[in-house]
């Protein structure tokens, strides 16, 4: 069963999300590897009042960026891999994906189109 030509941009939708996890993913990393980006965000740390231990806090929050960017890019990777080959599992994952992007209110069409019956059986799920 060919796929209907309102769905068959999806999976590209679900790609261009990846690529920005992965420019977002390496921008974070460029301004951590340079001196002027790390001293610039401790400086943010201790104008907001962080004056215990800023490399603790600078750390956590470093990591807490580089893992939800980088699970962010791998879930968005996987949806696109999924909908190309109309597996069901790439069809929960885009559910997944656009469910958080409706927090910010982008992904609520996207999560719409998704939910549809001709959507669902183009991907195996009743």
């Amino acid at each position: 069963m060919r796929p209907s030509p309102s769905i068959r941009w999806l999976p590209f939708l679900f790609a261009a999300g990846a690529v920005f996890w992965l420019v977002q993913l390496t921008q974070a990393a460029a301004t951590v590897a340079a001196p002027v980006g790390r001293d610039r965000l401790q400086q943010t740390l201790v104008n907001a009042g962080i004056t215990h231990d800023v490399s603790a806090v600078l750390t956590a929050y470093l990591v807490l960026i580089f893992v939800f960017e980088a699970v962010a890019a791998g879930l968005h990777g996987a949806a696109y891999y999924g909908l190309r080959r109309r597996r069901p599992w790439g069809w929960v994952v885009a559910v997944l994906v656009a469910g958080a992007w409706s927090l910010v209110i982008v992904g609520i069409p996207v999560f719409v189109l998704l939910l549809q019956r001709k959507t669902r059986e183009a991907y195996g799920i009743l």
